[in-house]
Parts: C-alpha cells; structure tokens; sequence
C-alpha cells in the first residue's frame, strides 16, 4: 500500500558569507519542526521575484524562519539604528513579495521571528530596531555567550487575546515562550490581528484577520524542542492540518 504523499512547504533560506564562499543556509531545526508538522520541507534558495510563481505552484504552505540578521529598515522607512547588526537584503528582496503573494492567496503561513517581523512589513507595519531602548519595554534579547539551552529556555508569559486563532489552538490561558530577539513589531500592519502579548505589552503573536487561509505569526521560537512542548506541537500540528487541506482543495485526494 502507498504511503500517502505529505504537503509541500516552502523554507526560504537566509543568505550568510562562509570565507570567501556565499551560502544560502537553513537551520536544521526549522526543517524539524515542519516535519513536526507532517509536512515535507523544501529549502528555497534566494530566488528573483519573477521565479515566485513556479515555487508558489508547488507548495501546500509557506514557513518563514528566524535568522540572526534583521529585516533592513528602508523597508519600513527608516535608516539603520544599529550598524554592528547583521542584515540580509538579498532574502528581504523576495521574501517580502513572497509574503505579500501567499496572503493574497491564502496560502497557509506560519512565521518565526524573523519571519513574524517580515511578515508585518511585508504588509506595511514597521519595527522597533532595538525595542529594550524604547521606555516601558523589556529587553527580549538573548543572553550573550550563553548555551543555546539558556538562550532558548523560558523567559516570560504571554497573554493569549480570546477568541483569536492561536486562542482556537492552544486555549486562552497564558504560558511561557522563549525570548531571542532585539527587534519587535511597533505599528502592527493594516488587516494583522493580535494574537498575544508580553508582559510589556510587546507584540509576541499575530495572525492576517480574515484571511482566506491559516497564518500565525509568532514572535518567539516554538520549533527549539518543539516536541517537548505542547503548545508547539499544537501550532505545528494545526499549520500541518491546514497544508494538508490546501493540497487536498488544490491538488486532489492524496494517493
């Protein structure tokens, strides 16, 4: 008996400077985590806008993923705070219309950090470059030098806003995430819902209100250890259910 054929999500890739060689780069636990999800993860390299269609065509989801460089600030109308910061225009330059495109489609879209900031620019919000400097927020950023095990482990609450689609997922009751980023959304895009909130009030979720198909956006990182932690399974295991009903709709039965 065949096995049946699982949906295709597309990962794009950063871009990072090895020596003198440049790479187009995932990090293996993002490609987990869509697994995780029951879907096969395919890594897009950078890739010229015009090819944007022929990638969209073959995918049942879109999953954007952290990077350690930020999304270049022209995009939301401001010079670089922070020259010492890595940024990464080449992914900016079609991930941005690649975000724009799967919304309009309603492509299933789960983002992570990185991704989650994309996506309100994407859709016309902008960030705060360094939200600890701002008066009344905490500083998110991880501790440096420290094992991935500390920089990944909890860090604070976030409240769950009722009736929302992360609500629908993991209930409305808060708990604990992980906290690995200097950069956060400021004005949060027209269409974009909030989905939950830190302690001080920063953004930690948010999802594209009436939305012809799934997306969840979040600010932290779910897929560290996604399988030891339940409300990480759930968000994956709904963003899986969702590409497997786009495949369905757009595809036909499985095999």
């Amino acid at each position: 008996m065949s096995t049946p054929s699982k949906p295709i999500v597309l990962v794009p890739a950063c871009s990072r400077q090895l020596g003198e060689h440049p790479f187009q780069i995932v990090g293996k636990k993002y490609l987990d985590a869509v697994r995780l999800a029951g879907a096969l993860p395919v890594v897009v390299p950078w890739a010229e806008e015009h090819e944007l269609e022929q990638w969209l065509q073959m995918a049942d989801g879109v999953f954007l993923t952290g990077s350690p460089s930020n999304v270049h600030p022209s995009h939301f109308g401001e010079d670089v705070h922070d020259t010492t910061l890595p940024l990464d225009p080449q992914r900016d330059a079609w991930t941005l219309p690649l975000i724009r495109e799967a919304v309009a489609r309603g492509l299933p879209l789960l983002t992570i950090c990185r991704g989650t900031q994309e996506t309100n620019v994407a859709l016309g919000g902008s960030l705060y470059q360094a939200v600890h400097e701002h008066e009344g927020h905490a500083d998110h950023r991880a501790p440096d030098g420290a094992p991935a095990a500390v920089q990944y482990g909890p860090s604070h609450s976030v409240a769950v806003e009722p009736g929302g689609v992360l609500a629908q997922i993991v209930g409305d009751a808060p708990f604990t995430v992980n906290s690995v980023h200097g950069q956060a959304v400021k004005q949060l895009a027209p269409g974009l819902r909030v989905e939950a909130r830190a302690p001080d009030g920063v953004i930690e979720a948010f999802s594209v209100e009436g939305s012809a198909g799934f997306t969840l956006c979040l600010q932290w990182h779910p897929e560290w250890q996604a399988a030891q932690n339940p409300q990480s399974v759930a968000m994956l295991t709904a963003f899986g259910q969702a590409c497997r009903r786009w495949r369905e709709g757009h595809r036909g039965a499985y095999p």
